[in-house]
């Protein structure tokens, strides 16, 4: 699959189902994701790629995504994901996506996203220009639950 990425666009989402799966599912579809097929990728935002809000996307495009879920069958439980990006200064070089899910409060994901993102950029010896963080919590009832947070990599072709 060879496109051109033109646009990122970061969602969240949680729900319940009856099975953990269909809790999954019944996420993405509150994120906005549920009708795509979602290629897990790793974590770098191409250059000069702006992150949008979310598009409407074609059904059933495969779409490039950077994802993190957490999924709990516990009652009382809190589950939490979160994705963030960072975009250095220079906007010839690429952008890092890092990815959190776990046993956490949102504030807590998101915590841990700003302290990998910092990470990373020390790590290139870059400065964070521009950062943004999405993520998504919920504390499990009677049924299983999951929180999902995504970045979706798109090209032009990908949209209605």
């Amino acid at each position: 699959m060879t496109k051109t990425i033109t646009m990122a666009a970061a969602t969240a989402g949680h729900a319940e189902g009856g099975t953990t799966l269909n809790a999954f599912d019944n996420a993405l579809l509150a994120a906005g994701i549920g009708n795509i097929n979602l290629i897990k990728v790793s974590s770098i935002l191409p250059p000069e790629v702006p992150v949008i809000d979310l598009p409407k996307i074609k059904l059933g495009a495969l779409i490039p995504t950077a994802y993190a879920a957490m999924t709990s069958e516990t009652p009382g439980e809190t589950v939490a994901a979160a994705v963030g990006y960072a975009v250095p200064d220079d906007p010839a070089k690429n952008g890092v996506i890092m990815e959190f899910h776990g046993l956490a409060s949102r504030a807590e994901a998101e915590r841990q996203i700003h302290l990998m993102l910092e990470e990373a950029f020390r790590v290139r010896g870059e400065t964070i220009r521009e950062r943004g963080v999405v993520s998504a919590a919920h504390t499990v009832g009677s049924r299983p639950g999951c929180a999902l947070a995504a970045i979706t990599l798109l090209a032009d072709e990908d949209l209605v």
